[in-house]
């Protein structure tokens, strides 16, 4: 009997689904997007490719229509789809219900051309009612989705490949623009500007640690407040561009002396409290996770990145165990407000329990609410020590974060009691504050950035001792404390999506791949979980916001979301956007920027990135040099160190490294044939010669590192030309009459004879020595092997349930990884070894096989379908 055939994107849902699915339903991947714009000239169609757009992927000139091709790797799984429709009696397209799996199921229609019905199934989560009543109220393909998603692609090809190749021409090779991905690294680049322009000022102030005069143990501290009715300076009393004293504050600015002056005398007085103020707050707790939420508490509690965070939370959603993570909307289903008391009232007792259902409404600027907030699957939620136990501690914490934030969504308030006193202190005022939680409510189950939230009840608690106006109190301490204002900080994955949500920049599921962007490209690094950009950046966002102002604002970028919005509804046309996005309309459109941007960008200004005046009057700048950014007075030069947070370079650190370059590099003379200077240098890698200076713009320098047992010290005029010589052509072989040279290479010198290659023995004639008749007996000796890096096994992990291969955890020389014996899968650097389980170890060797285009990889995976295909026949 014909079956239905479902389609969805990953083997790991369609093993979930199929749980849920009868024998009438045949369930299948697609493996992700099968078509898109092409990626490279080898995917474009070999009839389109004497047309001169098809390399853009967009005919701009038809009304911007794409040109989409199957890309490398994906031919397999659309034949297998293809077979698969054959026998099928109806397609239920079950792709993911946002726009960009209404996007892979219309590419799939598109493809197939099923003649049999389609329906589309939507659900947002993996269970057995969500299955049965998504089969019960199937929909059509909505259309305007697919516009809308069609629209943000072409525009977003439409920025990177015009706009890129200008920075390649203008700034440096290889670098990328991104519509949302050059705003995001403006946010950067804008706070690191804040960071540089900071001036840090230094205040004083006073700690006492007072006791009530009846009890010495019944101590507490308080800050010095005020001094002769006036304030003490703080640190939001500066300027952060001077470092000086706000005109405006009326608040006195204590240094050292005073402050010391001020304790001493002090000593001498009686406290008295003046005051107490007892005031009951009660605290809500926050709704449920939505996509940024997560990825923030995520990063905050877990040190999860944003990419990581999704794809844990991809798993879990896959396996059943959570609702769909791409979400803006806080919104919990009936379904789940049940299922949440449920466990509230078995967990922490009924007096925890909100007495309502609380309702959210989401504060996200242009929010989708078609979607239900992230929580725990179904009405039954999972156990999270069982979620640990069979999918990994990885998957286990990023669940039970989502378990707790559900259950607290709907608990009681937090209640408490704030307490302010006052002590006087002969002409100084201090204050205290306690905190009492007299109600701990939902804070039993979730507390925001802690992962226990028993133990952070009690830090959150201060306690001060019962006090009355008038009382006498006692000195035990005094100190004098030295403060220092301090920078803006630096956003973290964290606070960076929060504040692409809060400006309406971006959507859910690009959130995370905006700042896996921001940090491949070199555009950022992380420093203890802050995003530092790099000097690269600050040239290239500089010159975006000159030459691209209108694409580099805010608000622009923002109100693209809302225009996708509105095609996504139907209440718009995409072409129209498309035309105003490119030819401009009311401002300057994309094809007339990069015409401008080609006549006027000078590569000189834009490269270079002023520091300030050394003590001799020169000039001090960072340049973007072909082989990365350097630091220059205009006579000499010095890359900037691996590491060098642009706020960190001042003009004196840059005479300092300046200088330091110019005692690590010895002038060795000059080459006899062309008249070059020849240096010996100590780089990063070690000593090395080289030959000639680096121009700006030019073509790099000769270098040749010193061979093994070289002493830097012994290297001679003589020594360096010999090393510079290589490769040296020594002669030729008499038995093939092929040259043989000798030259230095990654692993040390070797000889080159043809395809024949050996490496130089260790301890025999010297390199730079050696002659034409003792190459060619090095040559004959057999070619020897590497020795080949040992991998030591950890744990067995059990048997591949489709392939049948036992799965092994293994350390190798680049970490520890997971193999089936022919794929090897690494762990991502998060993830700790000896908690791996199978399933785990199944699913990154599932996307190895899925990311790479290589033979091996998809022998694999053929491998895994046949084997699959021969147990469900043996289960027939």
């Amino acid at each position: 009997m014909p079956k239905s055939l479902v389609i969805v994107e990953s083997p790991t849902k369609a093993r979930t689904i199929g749980k849920y699915l009868g024998s009438g339903y045949e369930v299948k991947a697609s493996y992700g997007h099968v078509r898109d714009l092409p990626n490279s000239a080898a995917e474009i169609p070999k009839e389109r490719k004497k047309e001169k757009w098809t390399r853009l992927g967009v005919n701009i000139e038809r009304d911007f229509e794409p040109l989409y091709v199957i890309p490398h790797g994906k031919e397999k799984h659309v034949k297998e789809l293809k077979g698969a429709l054959k026998g099928a009696r109806e397609v239920l397209l079950a792709t993911d219900e946002d726009r960009e799996g209404e996007s892979i199921s219309w590419h799939l229609l598109e493809l197939l051309k099923p003649k049999v019905p389609v329906k589309r199934m939507v659900f947002h989560e993996i269970t057995q009612e969500a299955i049965d009543g998504s089969l019960k109220n199937p929909r059509q393909l909505d259309l305007n989705l697919v516009k809308a998603q069609e629209t943000r692609r072409i525009v977003d090809r439409l920025f990177g490949y015009q706009v890129s190749p200008l920075l390649w021409k203008k700034i440096a090779p290889r670098l990328s623009a991104g519509r949302v991905q050059s705003v995001a690294l403006r946010l950067l680049v804008e706070r690191e500007r804040e960071r540089i322009a900071f001036k840090a000022a230094e205040y004083w102030d006073l700690k006492a640690t007072f006791a009530k005069a009846s009890a010495q143990d019944q101590s507490f501290e308080a800050s010095l407040y005020a001094v002769d009715g006036r304030r003490v300076a703080s640190g939001k009393d500066f300027i952060p561009l001077s470092g000086k004293l706000d005109p405006k504050s009326n608040a006195v600015l204590l240094n050292q002396a005073q402050s010391e002056e001020l304790r001493r005398r002090l000593l001498k007085e009686t406290p008295k409290v003046a005051a107490v103020d007892e005031k009951p707050y009660t605290a809500k707790p926050p709704p449920p996770f939505i996509t940024s939420t997560l990825q923030q508490e995520a990063s905050r509690q877990l040190g999860f990145g944003a990419r990581h965070t999704m794809s844990v939370a991809q798993r879990l959603y896959e396996h059943g165990l959570i609702t769909y993570m791409r979400t803006d909307s806080t919104t919990l289903s009936d379904e789940a407000l049940h299922g949440a008391r449920d466990v509230i009232r078995r967990e922490f007792g009924a007096e925890y329990l909100s007495p309502e259902p609380r309702l959210y409404k989401t504060k996200v600027r242009n929010a989708q609410e078609a979607h239900e907030a992230i929580r725990p699957a179904g009405a039954q939620f999972a156990d999270p020590a069982m979620v640990r136990h069979k999918f990994g501690e990885e998957a286990g914490r990023l669940y039970e974060l989502i378990w707790k934030r559900t259950l607290a969504s709907q608990m009681k308030d937090s209640r408490g009691l704030r307490i302010n006193v006052d002590i006087e202190c002969g002409n100084a005022l201090f204050k205290a504050a306690g905190k009492t939680i007299q109600f701990a409510g939902y804070l039993r189950a979730y507390v925001e950035g802690s992962d226990d939230p028993e133990g952070e009840l009690a830090d959150r608690e201060k306690l001060l001792p019962k006090l009355s106006v008038a009382e006498e109190l006692k000195i035990t301490a005094m100190e004098a404390l030295q403060h220092t204002t301090q920078p803006p900080p630096r956003y973290t994955e964290g606070s960076l999506i929060k504040e692409l949500e809060r400006l309406g920049i971006g959507r859910p599921s690009t959130w995370a791949s905006i700042v896996d962007l921001v940090l491949s490209r070199t555009y950022a690094f992380k420093r203890n979980g802050a995003l530092v950009p790099t000097f690269l950046a600050l040239a290239l966002t500089r010159l975006m916001e000159r030459y691209f102002t209108h694409l580099m604002d805010y608000e622009f970028t923002a109100r693209l979301e809302d225009d996708l919005d509105a095609i996504a509804r139907g209440e718009a046309h995409n072409l129209a956007y498309l035309k105003s996005f490119y030819f401009g309309d009311g401002h300057s459109g994309l094809k007339r920027m990069i015409e401008y941007g080609e006549e006027k960008i000078d590569p000189r200004e834009v490269c270079g990135i002023p520091i300030g005046v050394d003590s001799e009057g020169r000039a001090v700048e960072v340049r973007i040099g072909r082989y990365g950014p350097f630091i220059t007075n205009g006579e000499q030069r010095v890359s900037v160190p691996d590491g060098l947070a642009p706020d960190e370079l001042t003009v004196e650190k840059a005479e300092q490294l300046l200088a330091d370059t110019t005692r690590k590099s010895d002038l060795l003379g000059k080459h006899p044939a062309n008249d070059l200077p020849v240096y010996l240098k100590r780089g990063r890698f070690g000593p090395y010669v080289q030959l000639g200076d680096q121009e700006e713009g030019g073509s790099k320098p000769k270098m040749v590192s010193l061979l093994p047992g070289m002493n830097a010290e012994e290297v001679t005029l003589d020594v360096a030309l010999k090393l510079l010589s290589l490769p040296r052509l020594l002669g030729f072989n008499p038995e093939n009459n092929q040259e043989v040279y000798i030259a230095q290479g990654r692993y040390g010198p070797y000889l080159k004879c043809g395809s024949e290659t050996r490496s130089m023995p260790q301890g025999g004639v010297s390199p730079l020595e050696i002659t034409l008749e003792q190459a060619l007996e090095i040559l004959k000796l057999p070619r020897g092997r590497r020795r080949a890096s040992t991998s030591s096994v950890i744990k067995v992990l059990g048997s591949h349930e489709s392939s049948g291969a036992v799965l092994t955890l293994k350390s190798g020389q680049y970490g520890p990884y997971v193999t089936d014996g022919t794929l090897n899968a690494s762990l991502p650097k998060d993830v700790n070894p000896e908690a791996v389980t199978l399933a785990e170890a199944q699913e990154l060797l599932e996307r190895k096989a899925l990311a790479s285009p290589t033979k091996k990889a998809r022998r694999v995976k053929e491998s895994v379908s046949k084997k699959a295909k021969k147990s469900s026949k043996k289960g027939k």
